[in-house]
């Protein structure tokens, strides 16, 4: 279906857009908004997720000073394996890009700036869309409670750390604002 017919609309947007980086803290909303964006985007996008990269990694490296390791208070240091395996995957992502595929990406820049400078080589070349996905820290906190699958205090110490220096086309806010109407936000940039 044409962009714009499910309103009647007889003219046929254009998505010229390749990727979509969604960065945010843990418990933001980014999940969400990407299945969302797979929903009203005009076009097919696959998703990709930080979360997802991680679970494929051996469980060996989910809790170790070589790959990802969380501490009691929810901070979040990764080791040199874990870095190597995730330039694997950048790469890996990139190529699907570049074999037709549009994605979405779903990550946390822990390294806030340094992390967009790692996936702006890897997309080197590529129409990308960078959006920043914020929450309020309590309100992502409680998210996180509910979720009951991180560490506590991941959410809160990750809230401002992940927009460092990152610098984006857009930025959506999901504490009062629904995950559909974020991504509604981010589809019509893509258009404009």
């Amino acid at each position: 279906m044409p962009w714009g017919a499910a309103n009647g609309a007889s003219t046929v947007a254009t998505v010229n857009t390749q990727v979509i980086v969604l960065n945010g803290g843990s418990s933001s909303g980014k999940s969400g908004i990407s299945k969302c964006l797979q929903a009203v985007l005009p076009v097919p996008f696959l998703a990709f997720s930080i979360d997802s990269f991680v679970d494929s990694m051996p469980a060996s490296l989910q809790s170790s000073d070589a790959g990802i390791e969380v501490a009691a208070d929810g901070g979040v240091t990764v080791g040199e394996e874990f870095r190597r395996l995730e330039a694997a995957w950048m790469a890996g992502v990139a190529a699907t890009v570049r074999a037709g595929a549009r994605v979405v990406i779903d990550d946390v820049f822990l390294g806030g700036a340094a992390s967009q400078q790692r996936w702006r080589q890897a997309l080197d070349g590529l129409d990308v869309l960078w959006v920043g996905v914020r929450c309020d820290p309590q309100v992502a906190a409680g998210r996180e409670l509910v979720r009951g699958d991180r560490a506590g205090g991941m959410a809160a110490s990750q809230a401002a750390v992940v927009h460092r220096g990152v610098v984006y086309d857009l930025e959506v806010d999901t504490t009062r604002t629904e995950a559909l109407q974020c991504a509604r936000t981010i589809a019509a940039a893509l258009t404009d």
